[in-house]
């Protein structure tokens, strides 16, 4: 039983990483797929408003409880906790970093959606109208 949350709290650390990649360079993937605004918006809305206001995402709990559910007490071990925590939850983190990681993902995002929205209008603008 204590592999499973072992199991859960690894995927639980995968999933919060790809969340947070997702939230920072999903807006590359809507140049492709323009419906995935529809899903990165949001999720680029919450990862923004998690970084300004100071909020714990409700994930880090949930990884934490698995781990010590699993018999576990920290990130050592394995290679998910060894690699992968430090960067969701480096040490060296403070208020003032926090903000400026908020910042530079709205500000990246920002120019992303307008690289997008300018491609997106210079295909419409190029693209010859039948019928008119």
């Amino acid at each position: 039983m204590d592999r499973l949350y072992e199991a859960g709290a690894d995927a639980v650390v995968l999933f919060h990483l790809g969340f947070v990649l997702f939230a920072v360079f999903g807006g590359l993937l809507v140049r492709r797929r323009p419906r995935l605004a529809w899903v990165h918006l949001p999720a680029l809305m919450w990862a923004g408003a998690v970084e300004f206001a100071g909020w714990i995402c409700p994930l880090t709990p949930l990884e934490g409880w698995l781990r010590v559910q699993g018999g576990g007490t920290g990130y050592r071990g394995d290679f998910i906790a060894h690699y992968l925590l430090a960067v969701l939850y480096p040490a060296e983190l403070t208020r003032g970093i926090q903000l400026l990681l908020g910042l530079l993902l709205v500000l990246f995002n920002a120019a992303v959606y307008a690289w997008v929205l300018r491609s997106k209008r210079r295909n419409s603008e190029n693209t010859p109208r039948h019928g008119a």
